[in-house]
């Protein structure tokens, strides 16, 4: 066999591959060999068939066969020969093949480049760090007392923070409509449960009264009959009930299934915990991310470049057709939109060659623990349904590839973090929430705005 290099532009590389007429014929007829070992024809004990017999009347039928196993072998060869590290599948094309003559391919396909890892420990990076502020654990508490409240009939006027018991028929031009109706309902004022105007108008009301609430469905409202237009609810009160907080103490904590109410705000405080420090690490994975680009400017396969901007683009106009398209996009024409995307593309490329290169390098590996632990929080998004989310993985490899691609990410940025100068600095948990551009004047954040937005989006899959 034969091969030449026709074309070496930075990452693409071009071969013709000729594979001699003797070469072909030598597998022809070892599988022919093969073929008369086992045929039956009549006339002709098994193994027995006259090899001419044989080609005669199976030599066309295997030459598609011949053919596609010199062109694979060929193929492999040539790429493994070089070491060379495909980024996607070679393109390959038959120029030339005739019956007993040299079979000619052509060989193309883009390689992953060399990339040379920058000096992680130049990177200096500031990691903001909040304590659990404690009126986020009472504020919890509040709620989960309010969750739990009492109630208690009361003979007065309804107030905001009260529930009433009402009847209701909903009518539009004095007709009632579909849905509108209901008996013995429990609503508590103030709570925003009903579209907006209803609540507001019980109030004042007392057990026995009759209200006729006039309101006007949002426009964006579910049922598209109803979506914008006025009605008119004929409303009577049955009861007014007082709601009083359940009390701060043990038996609160144990309608929530721990034993103390030292247990509850224990456990409140360690879910805040959690909140604060994903947002930290998501936080100083994006300066992380952006120190990485900055420090890398090797050259990535342009296949691997469209295959992402395709993907991309495909979610951009997914959003513009269901009118979420974000606002720094909005009044741009495609040109320019494809131009800014493209690059987002190449970023989102170069990063996440630059991290498998990391993590290869440095045997940073994806345990079956760590799967499993991956495998039980998706299964947690899902009560009552956890077997079959087990099911689906376990039976689907493209799937829990799904998985272990994140959880090998975040791997390679912890032994990169690890390498960097990560420095924490203390903020309130009001300011670590905050967006990184909330900071800046509303005429400074518009272009960082913009360009962090689409950063997030492309470094969610990096």
């Amino acid at each position: 066999m034969q091969v030449t290099e026709t074309n070496a532009d930075g990452l693409k590389r071009e071969f013709k591959v000729v594979v001699p007429a003797d070469q072909l014929e030598a597998r022809t007829q070892a599988r022919l060999e093969e073929i008369a070992r086992t045929v039956k024809l009549p006339g002709f004990r098994p193994g027995k068939v006259p090899m001419k017999i044989v080609r005669q009347k199976y030599a066309a039928a295997i030459m598609g066969e011949v053919l596609e196993q010199a062109v694979n072998d060929g193929t492999g060869s040539t790429i493994s020969e070089r070491n060379l590290r495909p980024a996607a599948q070679p393109k390959v094309e038959i120029t030339s093949f005739n019956e007993g003559a040299d079979l000619e391919f052509s060989v193309s396909l883009e390689i992953l480049p060399e990339i040379i890892p920058m000096d992680f420990s130049s990177i200096s990076l500031e990691r903001e760090k909040a304590e659990i502020p404690a009126e986020e654990i009472d504020e919890t508490l509040k709620n989960i007392a309010e969750r739990n409240e009492s109630s208690e009939t009361v003979d007065r006027a309804a107030a905001s923070g009260d529930l009433v018991v009402i009847d209701f028929v909903g009518k539009q031009d004095g007709v009632a409509f579909p849905g509108g109706t209901a008996e013995g309902y429990s609503l508590k004022l103030g709570s925003n449960t009903f579209i907006p105007g209803f609540e507001d108008q019980l109030v004042g009301a007392k057990a026995g009264d009759a209200v006729v609430v006039k309101v006007s469905f949002p426009e964006g409202y579910g049922n598209a009959e109803l979506a914008g237009k006025p009605a008119e609810f004929d409303v009577t009160v049955k009861e007014v009930k007082a709601t009083k907080p359940a009390e701060l103490n043990d038996e609160l904590a144990k309608t929530v299934g721990l034993d103390s109410l030292d247990a509850l705000k224990g456990a409140i405080s360690e879910e805040i915990g959690r909140e604060l420090n994903a947002i930290a690490r998501n936080k100083v994975k994006r300066l992380l991310l952006d120190a990485l680009a900055a420090g890398h400017d090797f050259e990535v396969p342009a296949s691997m470049v469209d295959g992402e901007f395709d993907a991309i683009w495909k979610q951009l106009e997914a959003d513009r057709e269901a009118g979420r398209l974000d606002p720094s996009d909005e009044g741009k024409d495609d040109d320019t939109l494809k131009a800014e995307y493209k690059a987002l593309a190449e970023r989102r490329v170069r990063l996440g060659l630059l991290l498998a290169e990391v993590g290869q390098k440095n045997e940073v590996t994806v345990t079956q623990d760590d799967l499993n632990k991956a495998l039980i929080e998706e299964a947690r998004r899902y009560p009552g349904q956890e077997h079959l989310v087990f099911q689906y993985y376990q039976g689907n490899a493209e799937a829990l590839n799904s998985l272990r691609a994140p959880i090998f990410e975040e791997k390679v940025v912890d032994f990169i973090l690890e390498l960097a100068k990560v420095t924490d600095k203390p903020v309130s948990a009001a300011d670590l929430r905050k967006d990184p551009d909330e900071a800046a004047s509303a005429d400074e954040a518009k272009p960082k705005k913009k360009a962090a937005s689409k950063k997030k989006a492309a470094d969610k899959a990096e």
